[in-house]
């Protein structure tokens, strides 16, 4: 943990970050969401589960890609891990950009996105080398250490952002509670990430055992997890 008047100065422009880039990040995934929605060749309602899109721009392949999270978050007994086992996915995406920060850095950024009739989940993969530590320090207070498969882990709440669609135009505000779960990728906390991102449709609170169900059935499963 960082001390004195600097390191708080510094903590909290870092935590500034932290939140507008988890503020966007939902802002992308809400309108995925709604694409979802209003293609009909995306939904996978009217002839079963659906299967992972493709994903518009590639990564090196040192990189774990949109397309791999997807087909690893996309499981046949998804529904069952969210305690809904009648429902099935009705929409599933993987993307695998860049987000630029100060400096015009730019991390490779792929995520994966799956809808069920009663939750959300995203999993991404973080490549800024930032530890799970690290991760703790920027959250403060709000930040709720965990141990997960043998790796650091970092749980937090967020609030989503709903989209109001109008006869002329479309709102954004505040929707739902979304529980984030960070994990590292190695046991050691070396640096890097993956983050499973749960919540409900209808804005209830969604289920802690619900998420970490979800992240111990898929991380193994992921290029780049280390056996903790």
């Amino acid at each position: 943990m960082t001390d004195g008047a600097a390191g708080s100065k510094n903590g909290a422009g870092a935590g500034s970050q932290a939140v507008s880039a988890v503020l966007m990040v939902a802002l992308v995934a809400a309108g995925i969401w709604l694409l979802a929605q209003v293609l009909p060749q995306n939904s996978g309602a009217a002839s079963g589960p659906a299967t992972c899109s493709k994903e518009d721009s590639r990564l090196p392949a040192k990189y774990v890609s949109g397309e791999q999270l997807c087909e690893a978050l996309n499981r046949k007994d998804l529904p069952a891990l969210f305690g809904t086992p009648d429902e099935h996915a009705e929409t599933a995406s993987g993307s695998g950009g860049y987000f630029t920060v100060a400096g015009d850095t730019r991390i490779a950024s792929p995520e994966a996105n799956v809808t069920l009739t009663s939750y959300s989940v995203k999993l991404s993969a973080s490549n800024d080398r930032l530890s799970v530590a690290q991760w703790v320090d920027l959250l403060g207070a709000s930040a709720e250490p965990r141990t997960i498969l043998g790796h650091p882990a970092v749980l937090y709440s967020d609030r989503t952002i709903a989209l109001t669609l109008g006869s002329d135009k479309a709102d954004a505000g505040p929707g739902g509670t979304a529980r984030r779960l960070v994990v590292a990728k190695d046991a050691k906390d070396g640096g890097g990430a993956f983050e499973v991102v749960i919540w409900r449709q209808d804005d209830v609170t969604p289920d802690d055992a619900a998420l970490l169900r979800v992240a111990e059935a898929v991380l193994p499963t992921l290029p780049g997890w280390t056996n903790g």
